[in-house]
């Protein structure tokens, strides 16, 4: 990636809507330089997707919480996660945890059902996300030469 790509990617992620017009005129280059540019980056999947952020408690999910497991059936665990309504994230990781999932759900009667049909796979802990911050700019890591 050169220096015209990193500032394409930073723009789009502050701005996936942006026209490939506007694009071109902030990185000083024609609308297909740009174009062919943004195809390339999609292609080598550094750009992997547009997304629509949402907001979790206007889409009626204000509790957000952050459980770890150590997990008796990883792969049952898993399964169930990814197919619960109310899991965003699922992580498999080394250590005495085995998982930490991510979920935002209704109320905290929902959580607690959450809970209750998880404990069949693993022991939870549960974590409940007072505030939170999430990067929105990923920028590419560069080793400075010494």
């Amino acid at each position: 990636m050169d220096e015209i790509d990193k500032k394409i990617v930073r723009i789009l992620q502050l701005n996936a809507k942006i026209s490939m017009k506007e694009l071109a005129e902030v990185v000083h280059l024609s609308s297909p330089s740009v174009i062919e540019r943004v195809r390339k980056l999609e292609e080598q999947q550094i750009i992997e997707g547009y997304h629509a952020h949402v907001a979790l408690k206007k889409m009626n999910r204000p509790i957000c919480a952050i459980v770890l497991f150590e997990s008796k059936d990883c792969k049952a665990l898993s399964n169930f996660c990814h197919n619960h309504p109310d899991v965003l994230e699922c992580y498999r990781v080394a250590g005495a945890i085995s998982y930490i999932v991510k979920l935002a759900t209704y109320s905290v009667e929902s959580l607690e059902q959450f809970i209750d049909d998880s404990m069949q796979y693993g022991t939870p802990s549960t974590n409940i996300v007072l505030s939170s911050h999430e990067r929105k700019i990923i920028d590419p890591f560069t080793l400075e030469e010494e």
